[in-house]
């Protein structure tokens, strides 16, 4: 091997090797054990940042840990490549989505391979391709058979500058999470999944998610929101119709002093034909996004309506509010107000000058003061005629089984989660596969004319869909008749929901999956991802898993084992204030720190000698331009320093903070590891180890290297605590390099710590381990090499230090065989000079024994 590190040259050499020996490419194999590890696939927007390349270097260092366990492991890529930013890029680069795309995924492509991945490039897929996009097309065909696929006209937040629809989730402060533009309500027809169908089973299968985190099954849990109670008729005064509410709290219902109903429900649109300012509130709430989320906090609005409806228990006629709080879409798009004991009910009754009547007491019986606030906990009844003195659970039953009785009220079993809205405005998506027949009948594409193929050779204005803007492109026909195809596209959730599964099988064109190699994979042993995608992302990919297999092409209930998620990179960001008082950011790359001895920056300048203010850490984005290129710095140290940085700097779910001083560390690090092996292998073939004949000194340096193997192979197996394992090496190589090299069994016990430290780096940094494992004489590739075991025998102490202490204070630590018995380790400790002076004349009055750890000695 030669003397000096040098990463450009040994890692494009091992990459060459990985490609040409196609290293990483995977069949089944029954009979072997497998493991499918999974980093959830990355949009080709142009260039990797370091989120990127954290995320895939944890799998990657799962999927080699898990391939030198003797696993037969796949570990794909590919790309999410669908989607609304490529129709911004090619409006501003004057091109079309689709090259602007493929450019990309050429170029991330390229970058994935310069940091070493171990990927099975044969089962690479892009989700805009036609041979990906026909199996979703035609599995929605299918679902649309089984009557889990509807159309409906439905409000949604629309974004009018990108034209398209946004989830809740993607509007930021009424604005769109893209462009910034102030979102709008609209009423438009849409393509929806019934998710609601699964949301039982999607509830209770998070408890058999055992390798999920906890923070992530929570938040699933309040997103499908689960609820039990009653379902409640109303009668409207002096009409024939009625109005439907649902509420969890019927024990409060003789509370209730109004009732609310959306802007868009029937009875406030008839209402507002008579009266005009109701019309122009309506109109006001239409303009206005309102999201779940923000109801809490948004400022509660309203407006009177004529109508009035019957209590059904008491027949007390309540009055009808429109109120912006309430969401069609949401229940029945009415709510039944109860002010004293709901803190919206509250602010909007107080607000409006409504009834506040309370209903429930404390404890002692007292009926709280609600004038400055509600009173949210549960109690007895009170005000509540014949269900007075009831406490909660009692009242809930009494109340419901009352309105029960009187044909006014159902038990039911609600849940917050919606069904799943796929329908996009956008062109660069798999187009929906339903046609309009001449009469206005809805039908599936054919599946003799699918993939529905989305054109790729388009113009785009940055306005309007292309395949909206061509009337030719809809006509089409079925069965002889002439029909118009859908012109919305799929959300980009519904191709990265199943893309896990068709890994498994990427150029089977005979069906949406193979079941043989489906079931072989599946599910995902490891997923690893961002915390961002708990409720939406890994939502959707449960659902579509259960869809699958009670489609029959999976047998498995959920998709993946265990899922990581992995933290935000943060980085310092800098910058100046331009003439007109703007903030300009400069890139941390640029710029020259000066600190002080604790580390905090006094002075800053960029690469024109400018001063600049430091800002802090934050996450590496565009907007503050403090994202570093990992190219650069792959070129600057190598793609092992890299990943051993990104590994060793931080928890591998906590967020990493980029700093290149750390990243040199690293770098010094692998140098040492380099330079021990050379060192070692230049002085020629070590001998074999006899581990009978080592001495004490040797005894202890090769116990302190299986109890690395130990600890290593447990922080990243079972722990998943990477930064441990590595310190775990670091340590270890600091007892090495001061390790004597003199005798035949010093070499030959270096020979076997180095070949288990190799080993235990290989995850890391395998471009290194690679030459370093051959450089150590191994004859096969550490590729198909065997994780190192911890020898058990080796690992056993055979001396221990024992603290001795007279009356509770120490007075001397001991050395003694690591069995040694309470009566050995008492006469030892009464030979040591600093015990014994104690011990003179003294009555030993107890002696407190913890065996392997303490010695007590109260004496008097």
């Amino acid at each position: 091997m030669q003397e000096q590190y040098r990463p450009e040259e040994i890692e494009s050499h091992v990459q060459a090797h990985w490609d040409e020996k196609e290293t990483f490419k995977v069949t089944e194999q029954e009979g072997k054990e497998k493991y499918y590890c999974l980093s959830m696939l990355p949009y080709p927007s142009g260039r990797l940042h370091m989120g990127h390349v954290r995320n895939y270097t944890i799998g990657d260092v799962i999927a080699r840990y898990q391939r030198l366990q003797g696993k037969n492991v796949l570990q794909p890529i590919g790309w999410d490549a669908f989607g609304l930013p490529a129709e911004g890029a090619a409006v501003k680069n004057n091109t079309a989505p689709a090259p602007w795309t493929y450019e990309n995924i050429d170029y991330m492509k390229n970058q994935l391979k310069l940091l070493g991945f171990g990927y099975d490039w044969s089962r690479e897929l892009a989700t805009c391709q036609p041979e990906y996009y026909r199996w979703e097309q035609w599995f929605f065909t299918k679902l649309y058979e089984k009557g889990l696929v509807y159309k409906k006209t439905s409000a949604v937040n629309w974004c009018p500058n990108d034209q398209t629809v946004l989830a809740n989730e993607q509007v930021v402060d009424g604005c769109c999470w893209r462009c910034d533009s102030k979102v709008e309500r609209k009423e438009i027809p849409q393509w929806f999944i019934k998710i609601t169908d699964y949301a039982e089973e999607l509830l209770n299968d998070l408890d058999t998610l055992e390798g999920w985190p906890e923070q992530v099954k929570t938040m699933q849990r309040n997103w499908i929101g689960r609820s039990e109670g009653v379902e409640i008729t109303f009668a409207v005064a002096d009409r024939s119709d009625t109005l439907t509410v649902y509420t969890t709290r019927p024990d409060t219902f003789m509370g209730a002093t109004y009732v609310a109903v959306a802007a868009g429900h029937p009875l406030a649109q008839e209402a507002a034909a008579q009266d005009p300012s109701l019309a122009a509130f309506i109109e006001e709430c239409r303009n206005t996004k309102v999201a779940e989320a923000e109801m809490a906090t948004m400022e509660k609005k309203g407006h009177a309506t004529c109508f009035h409806v019957i209590h059904p228990l008491t027949g007390e006629k309540l009055p009808l509010w429109v109120a912006n709080f309430v969401l069609m879409e949401y229940g029945t798009g009415a709510v039944m107000a109860v002010p004293a004991h709901d803190q919206r009910d509250w602010e909007f009754a107080s607000k409006y000058q409504l009834t506040i009547k309370p209903v429930v007491c404390d404890e002692e019986g007292n009926v709280p003061d609600v004038s400055s606030e509600p009173m949210t906990f549960k109690g007895r009844l009170v005000n509540s005629g014949e269900f007075d003195g009831l406490d909660h659970t009692a009242g809930f039953k009494a109340i419901a089984d009352a309105l029960a009785a009187k044909g006014v009220g159902v038990r039911k079993v609600n849940y917050r989660l919606r069904d799943w809205g796929v329908s996009r405005q956008r062109y660069w998506g798999a187009p929906i596969p339903m046609v309009t027949l001449e009469d206005g009948t809805v039908v599936p594409t054919p599946e003799d004319q699918l993939p529905v193929l989305l054109p790729e050779d388009v113009v785009m204005n940055g306005i309007t869909s292309p395949i909206k803007a061509d009337p030719e492109w809809a006509k089409t026909t079925v069965n002889g008749q002439p029909a118009l195809r859908e012109t919305d596209t799929f959300d980009t959730f519904m191709e990265s929901s199943w893309y896990y599964a068709r890994y498994t099988c990427t150029h089977y064109d005979q069906g949406m999956l193979d079941p043989a190699a489906a079931n072989y994979w599946l599910p995902v042993d490891q997923y690893i991802g961002g915390i961002e995608h708990a409720i939406m992302h890994l939502m959707y990919f449960r659902f579509f898993h259960k869809l699958l297999r009670d489609a029959g092409l999976v047998n498995s209930n959920e998709p993946a084992k265990r899922l990581l998620c992995q933290g935000m990179v943060l980085a310092d960001a800098y910058y100046y204030v331009g003439a007109n008082g703007e903030r300009n950011w400069v890139s941390p790359v640029d710029v020259t720190v000066e600190r002080d001895d604790k580390g905090r920056v006094t002075k800053a300048t960029d690469n024109t000698g400018r001063e600049v203010v430091y800002a802090g850490m934050s996450k590496m984005s565009k907007s503050k331009n403090n994202g570093i290129d990992p190219q650069l710095m792959v070129e600057r140290y190598g793609a092992d320093t890299v990943r051993l940085f990104m590994m060793f700097a931080s928890p591998a779910e906590m967020t990493l903070e980029w700093q290149e001083s750390g990243v040199e560390g690293a770098n010094r690090f692998l140098k040492r590891v380099w330079r021990l092996v050379h060192e070692h292998t230049s002085k020629g073939t070590a001998a074999s180890l006899d581990v009978d004949a080592l001495n004490d000194a040797q005894k202890s340096l090769r116990r302190e290297v299986h109890k690395t193997i130990a600890k290593v192979s447990d922080d990243v197996g079972r722990r998943q605590t990477f930064n441990t394992a590595i310190a775990a090496v670091m340590e270890l190589m600091n007892k090495l390099t001061r390790a004597p090299q003199e005798s035949e069994q010093d070499r030959a016990l270096m020979d076997e710590a180095l070949n288990a430290v190799v080993r235990l780096l290989y995850p890391f940094t395998p471009h290194a381990c690679f030459v370093l494992w051959e450089a150590l004489g191994q004859t096969t590739s550490i590729d198909e090499a065997q994780w190192p075991v911890a020898d058990q025998q080796a690992m056993v102490e055979e001396s221990v230090v024992i603290v001795i202490q007279i009356n509770g204070k120490l007075r001397a630590k001991i050395n003694v065989a690591a069995d040694a018995t309470q009566e050995q380790v008492q006469a030892l400790a009464a030979e040591d000079h600093l015990v014994a002076k104690y011990l003179e004349g003294a009555t030993l009055r107890k002696a407190i024994f913890v065996p392997g750890k303490l010695l007590n000695l109260v004496i008097g």
